[in-house]
């Protein structure tokens, strides 16, 4: 009786360890045959696309995106450099320039791939004692030479700053209103973007495979 006893305490355990790794979430991971195919060495990064309602948000997010393509082992090329010769064929217009053939943007600059890039949201939610800023951004890489996409990925980040507590209630709640109107008047988008770059790029299994410049070239394959 005692052995067919521990047998289906046994059998119930087994049972429920499988019913939790079935439950598990399963790790997303990129198809990334199209991109080892493509293989690009190089990446031009054409001007944002800005759906929030910050108008600045373009400009001080092209400052960020550079370094991280460029540590991940990819040539970048420079993006007001980019942006200016862009301008200078009429190609000012962010939507037309995400509209436009991929392929006839390769043929301009000699790139391998183009990253289309669109902010969702940057902004900020005043809600008295605390100011959530928020950075959302769509992320698209397309082969220079077939126009085929190669890589697209989704980043949100949200930072919130709270207030020290000093002990005292009421000045604990005063810093906490001074703290959240201070973000609201003059948020900080930029931190939050070059963690979103960051994380988009680097992300095991749904990042950028490493580039020709980087030791881990063609050689991460199991994580990429």
């Amino acid at each position: 009786m005692s052995l067919t006893r521990s047998f289906l305490r046994l059998t119930l355990a087994l049972a429920g360890i499988a019913s939790m790794a079935a439950c598990a979430p399963v790790p997303v991971h990129n198809d990334y045959s199209a991109f080892r195919h493509a293989d690009p060495h190089s990446i031009l990064v054409v001007p944002v696309v800005n759906k929030s309602v910050d108008v600045d948000a373009p400009d001080y997010f092209l400052s960020t995106i550079s370094r991280p393509l460029a540590e991940r082992g990819y040539y970048v090329f420079p993006v007001n450099l980019t942006k200016r010769v862009m301008e200078d064929d009429g190609l000012a217009d962010a939507d037309l320039v995400h509209a436009n053939d991929p392929t006839a943007l390769g043929k301009m600059f000699g790139a391998d791939s183009i990253m289309y890039i669109t902010i969702n949201r940057w902004d900020a939610k005043y809600a008295i004692l605390a100011t959530a800023v928020t950075v959302d951004l769509s992320y698209a890489l397309k082969s220079g030479t077939t126009g085929e996409t190669l890589w697209t990925h989704k980043q949100t980040m949200v930072y919130q700053p709270q207030a020290a507590s000093a002990g005292n209630p009421i000045a604990t709640l005063i810093a906490a209103a001074i703290t959240a109107a201070i973000a609201k008047a003059k948020p900080n988008y930029v931190p939050l973007a070059q963690q979103a770059n960051a994380i988009s790029v680097n992300k095991a299994g749904q990042g950028l495979p490493a580039g020709p410049h980087d030791t881990q070239y063609k050689a991460d394959n199991g994580t990429f």
